[in-house]
């Protein structure tokens, strides 16, 4: 789908969210929620766990904010057995709604990974979006399975001298989905909305199975860089090949953007302040595993 066919989907389709949206200034997920919605149409319902996704507004904050469709707010980070639950329901009153999960790393990568991951093996008829910031903004940037090794975060602090940051490796989480073998997984960004369009329309015409969508978009607030940069961050981080677009599909793999011949790492996360004690020797570490897994990507979609 091109930007053309993108811009006109998007204009006859009708906006689920009303005015008065509450996110932060820079702030992608209400631009990501919006599309989402306004691909999955009406007949849908949307779980949104807690976490940021609450900041848009759709929980009613503001005397004009709200979605035009069924929204609900489960209190513990699984939405994706609740979720389960609920498509049985329509299921057996015959009626074929979208039951959808818009979640932040947290309630996938970690607390909630064991409930997405039983949703994968009993092939439950949901679509999971995982909307990935690399870390909680619960009380303050905190790490999470999702944050990238050597970052800052309020819970993996830099001392003076530099020292300090995540030890651990990000968990890769879309390749952790796709090795469940599911009818449909692929990676998106806000700064390709055609891609996203594309990828939520084959995620609405699967008829049975889980679906997991994966949207990279760095924290303005957590990662410490200026609002108005933030689309043109996203572009980059699939420029770098630190996010690339993919899809599964049926277990082929399929890359939607070449891997070859990206922009130097260090383009990308010298520009964030939770990166900012890194050096070149941590900085070189970092573009090797990147190049690693595009490597591996190019392998698998060779296949």
């Amino acid at each position: 789908m091109n930007q053309r066919e993108t811009i006109e989907l998007l204009a006859r389709s009708e906006d689920q969210i009303s005015p008065g949206i509450s996110a932060c200034l820079g702030c992608n997920v209400e631009l990501t929620l919006r599309t989402c919605m306004q691909v999955l149409g009406p007949n849908t319902i949307f779980a949104i766990p807690p976490g940021c996704m609450g900041g848009v507004g759709v929980v009613g904050w503001d005397k004009q904010s709200g979605a035009k469709i069924p929204v609900f707010f489960p209190l513990l980070d699984n939405p994706a057995s609740m979720l389960a639950g609920i498509k049985m329901h329509y299921d057996r009153i015959g009626e074929d709604v979208n039951v959808v999960a818009f979640a932040g790393d947290g309630a996938s990568v970690d607390c909630g990974f064991q409930a997405l991951s039983g949703a994968a093996e009993r092939d439950d008829k949901i679509i999971y979006i995982c909307y990935d910031n690399e870390g909680y903004m619960n009380t303050g940037y905190q790490r999470s399975g999702s944050t990238t090794k050597g970052a800052w975060t309020s819970t993996t602090p830099v001392s003076k001298d530099g020292k300090g940051g995540k030890k651990q490796n990000k968990k890769d989480m879309p390749m952790i989905m796709a090795m469940h073998d599911l009818p449909y997984m692929a990676t998106m960004s806000p700064a390709f909305i055609p891609d996203m369009v594309t990828k939520l329309e084959k995620a609405k015409a699967v008829k049975s199975g889980l679906v997991y969508l994966h949207v990279y978009n760095p924290c303005v607030t957590g990662w410490g860089f200026k609002s108005d940069e933030s689309i043109e961050l996203c572009r980059l981080s699939v420029e770098t090949n630190y996010a690339p677009l993919f899809e599964v599909e049926n277990g082929k793999f399929t890359l939607n953007r070449s891997l070859d011949n990206p922009k130097p790492l260090g383009d990308f996360i010298k520009r964030f302040k939770k990166f900012r004690h890194l050096g070149d020797e941590e900085i070189a570490a970092l573009q090797e595993l990147c190049d690693s897994k595009a490597e591996r990507l190019r392998n698998l979609a060779a296949l």
